[in-house]
């Protein structure tokens, strides 16, 4: 999924547990410039680096997974919770990395098949 907005705050890398680490952002999404929204997404491992350089007030597009967990309480109530995770922030325009070149003609030569007479069928 994606979805494009103005960064409003830009939070520090927290480290949750020595193997695990977070950082979390806010974008305002304005699909309806009336009533526009403030989303909260988090990027953990390495990914947290993906924010260093943006600053509250660009505008960027943001790549992300919609992840959800169940978890039940010690008094055995189930509850659920959702996350935005990004793995990919780019600035708005920014059409990412350019394709891939085509790999070099193959180099044939054309002596080499002109001196076949024999079909194979």
């Amino acid at each position: 999924m994606e979805i494009q907005g103005r960064l409003l705050e830009v939070g520090e890398t927290v480290d949750v547990s020595d193997r695990f680490r977070k950082r979390e952002f806010v974008i305002e999404y304005a699909d309806n410039p009336q009533y526009p929204e403030c989303l909260k997404f988090e990027l953990v491992q390495d990914k947290c680096a993906l924010l260093d350089g943006y600053n509250p007030g660009s505008d960027v597009v943001v790549h992300f997974d919609l992840k959800g967990r169940k978890w039940t309480d010690p008094q055995g109530q189930v509850k659920y919770f959702n996350s935005l995770q990004a793995w990919r922030l780019a600035p708005v325009g920014d059409t990412g990395p350019p394709p891939p070149m085509p790999p070099p003609p193959v180099d044939m030569n054309v002596e080499e098949f002109e001196n076949i007479d024999d079909l194979q069928f």
